[in-house]
């Protein structure tokens, strides 16, 4: 499914208000961005790189982090395509993807730029939906981003331009955790790959929809999602996957 490039900036400008007005979902992101957080090696050398910053709501849990994306906005600091970026050969550290992987319609031409700005040893994080038995319900009928779970994946080595908005929400867990592509990805290890339930996102509203219960609820609804991520191929709603090249 493809819309206008320039719904990516409709998008943007919404989920600022939401995060302006909405403190539960900024204390569940904390949380999340914890978990990217841990496979951040803060003594590497080079620079660290979020791509598709959005909002820059990482900045508040890694303000030396650069945040870029497609179109300008005060608090971004580089704007760029993620298929061609301004950054020399071996100078970044980390790229950081959170809910930027299941919007690149070729993803192999992705890591084929991302291996170029690593450092050696150099790590690429991605932290996105995951689908499983009951997210894939989820998903399916209250998000507006198809999940496109049947949908061929493309992974060819380019993508020229003009490129559309692009998404499909399943393209993580199909290729990372279900083994789809026995050659994927092809020159990279991962190092890291876990899947865990997220009900306090989901009955949170995200940033489309009212929150179903109050902030101070959150703590009971978090100690109900580390019991059910024993299950992440029933329960599992989010994922974080840590790849390095070889």
């Amino acid at each position: 499914m493809s819309t206008p490039l320039s719904q990516h900036q409709v998008e943007i400008q919404r989920n600022l208000n939401v995060w302006h007005n909405k403190p539960l979902l900024r204390e569940i992101y904390s949380g999340f961005y914890g978990r990217i957080l841990k496979l951040v090696d803060l003594r590497m050398p080079g620079r660290i790189v979020e791509i598709g910053s959005g909002v820059g709501n990482l900045k508040s849990r890694l303000p030396q982090a650069i945040a870029t994306d497609l179109f300008p906005n005060p608090w971004l600091d580089v704007i760029c395509d993620g298929y061609e970026l301004p950054f020399v050969e071996r100078s970044v550290s980390h790229l950081i993807l959170f809910d930027v992987f299941h919007h690149l319609e070729a993803p192999g031409s992705f890591l084929r730029e991302a291996r170029r700005v690593l450092v050696e040893g150099g790590r690429l994080v991605l932290f996105e939906p995951y689908i499983s038995w009951c997210s894939l319900l989820v998903y399916g009928l209250f998000h507006h981003e198809p999940v496109a779970w049947r949908q061929s994946i493309s992974l060819a080595k380019d993508l020229p331009r003009p490129r559309d908005y692009y998404a499909a929400q399943g393209n993580a867990t199909r290729l990372f955790f279900l083994g789809k592509r026995a050659d994927w990805p092809e020159g990279w290890s991962i190092f890291h790959a876990e899947a865990f339930t997220s009900l306090s996102y989901v009955l949170s509203g995200g940033f489309r929809r009212p929150a179903i219960y109050p902030t101070r609820c959150l703590p009971l609804f978090q100690r109900t999602d580390r019991w059910l991520s024993r299950w992440p191929r029933l329960f599992g709603v989010r994922c974080v996957v840590g790849l390095e090249p070889n």
